[in-house]
């Protein structure tokens, strides 16, 4: 008996020691960040030493996707599924991060943008402070702000959304190393989505540093891709579309204009690295970094709309309400095509940074090049964290999870990839297989790359390939009526039309 109790208690024990080894998470997304907006992926002005640090220090992903727009990102990152698999913004046909974790003895909460049904409280979350609205204003706020499922309105002359969230976030981490509890924290700034507000000392550090233009920036940019290694030294730079004027034929005022905004942008996606700054400086500070897993990611390319009102308020006022234009987001999206809301290259490629001391095996500061996607996340959390994912939840039967774990990737050891990988907004549609994509924008035509030649998609193959195009088209709708679920009146045949850069959001700029 002495001897089957002493047993018991050893691998008690040794139950405990391993749970005490799962990582802590921290899984930060930013909003509307282009592929190479920051300086570990090519950015040569805007200044991110905390994210760069940990790139060096950690992985990179040069083929991570999102699926181009906010809320359908943010469904695929929760829920491991496809947008309209999971229940589109309800959920109700998946089960989260958070519930997933929660049940395997994490702590979970969250601090930032919802942009879904509900609140986080009510997904697993058991702290939560932000908005759950879709964007916001960065000084004052507005009515969706949230603490713990209660309305929140403590706005004050100090109030900068980023800094609060961050602030909510390490407040909320405290409470799980007190509970001893491994914890998940979800940061989801809403920076650098529009309107483009920042603290004047931050705008000011930029202010003039980007008149060289956008076509110079570009260029810069994308030697700094290829330096990385996030891109081949054969991989063509997109060229400017003809919608996007040269930078020299831009008047001295509208240069000054470009660059304000370009500034204020830049601005916002540095004060985010300060507050990163903050929070690894406090998990430091805790004893709990050297085991915490941190992952960070966009939700979409580059935003080209143009949207701005009360350009005469300077952009640390809150009156203000700025975007920029298509010439920046072009930028943003160096080295591809089209933008947030599209399924080219440049509307989903996210950049992806992984930093874990204690999990990251192999060299440091080396780029991962498997396709991969948001909907990896969940089970990647599930596995390190040893978790499981629910197959049934109140006697119903979830369909599984689309997503594949990332963790033996971290190990630098192989994974099973995916088969194809299915992207789909609207009126835009693509499918990848192997190094093969099949791409729609607006509903035109079908267009068919080799990205392993041609990663930009500027030779399309169609034409050549009718078969294959044939093929992926056929898994393309397989993939959206059978896994996806998207209504029919979405999974219509495209148009035989080129499409072309939608009007309505070059309304300033035609008009200057």
């Amino acid at each position: 008996m002495q001897v089957r109790l002493a047993l018991l208690a050893w691998l008690l024990a040794i139950n405990v020691g391993v749970a005490q080894e799962r990582p802590n998470v921290l899984l930060v997304m930013l909003d509307d960040l282009g592929y190479s907006d920051l300086g570990c992926y090519g950015a040569p002005v805007i200044q991110t030493p905390t994210i760069d640090r940990l790139a060096k220090q950690g992985v990179r992903f040069s083929q991570f996707y999102s699926t181009s727009k906010c809320h359908s990102s943010r469904i695929c990152l929760l829920t491991g599924k496809y947008p309209f698999q999971a229940g589109n913004h309800a959920m109700d046909r998946a089960v989260t991060i958070a519930e997933v974790m929660g049940q395997a003895g994490y702590f979970t909460a969250m601090s930032g943008k919802w942009h879904l049904n509900g609140e986080p409280t009510d997904r697993g979350f058991q702290r939560y402070f932000g908005h759950l609205s879709g964007a916001t204003n960065f000084f004052t706020g507005d009515d969706t702000f949230r603490l713990n499922g209660q309305p929140w309105n403590e706005f004050d002359e100090d109030f900068y959304t980023t800094d609060a969230i961050t602030d909510y976030a390490i407040g909320f981490v405290d409470e799980s190393i007190d509970e001893e509890q491994p914890f998940l924290m979800y940061v989801a700034y809403n920076a650098p989505h529009y309107p483009l507000q920042a603290p004047e000392e931050d705008v000011k550090k930029y202010r003039g540093k980007f008149r060289q233009g956008w076509d110079e920036l570009r260029q810069r940019r994308y030697q700094g891709l290829i330096k990385h290694g996030l891109i081949d030294a054969g991989t063509r730079l997109s060229p400017r579309p003809d919608y996007i004027p040269a930078w020299t034929e831009l008047s001295d005022e509208w240069q000054d204009w470009e660059d304000y905004r370009m500034a204020t942008f830049a601005a916002m996606v540095d004060r985010v690295d300060q507050n990163l700054r903050r929070m690894v400086e406090h998990l430091k500070a805790k004893g709990v970094w050297e085991n915490t897993l941190f992952m960070l990611c966009s939700d979409n390319g580059a935003c080209p709309f143009e949207r701005t009102r009360g350009r005469n308020e300077a952009p640390w006022d809150p009156k203000s309400y700025w975007t920029y234009d298509v010439g920046w987001a072009h930028a943003g999206n160096t080295p591809f095509r089209w933008y947030k809301q599209n399924q080219h290259e440049g509307g989903i490629s996210s950049p992806l940074v992984v930093h874990w001391p204690q999990g990251i095996r192999g060299e440091r500061g080396r780029v991962i090049h498997e396709p991969s996607h948001l909907i990896d996340l969940l089970p990647t959390l599930a596995e390190v964290g040893g978790a499981d994912i629910p197959v049934e939840v109140d006697g119903k039967q979830l369909e599984p999870v689309q997503g594949k774990s990332l963790a033996s990737l971290f190990r630098d050891e192989s994974r099973e990839g995916h088969d194809w990988l299915y992207f789909h907004f609207n009126d835009n549609r693509a499918i990848r297989q192997g190094d093969w994509k099949l791409v729609s924008a607006e509903w035109g035509q079908w267009e068919l790359y080799d990205l392993s030649k041609d990663r930009t998609e500027l030779d399309n193959l169609a034409s050549q390939y009718p078969e294959r195009v044939e093929q992926l088209r056929q898994l393309w709708y397989k993939a959206a009526k059978e896994v996806d679920g998207v209504p029919k009146r979405l999974r219509r045949p495209v148009d035989d039309v080129v499409p072309t850069f939608p009007p309505k959001q070059m309304s300033q700029r035609e008009s200057r």
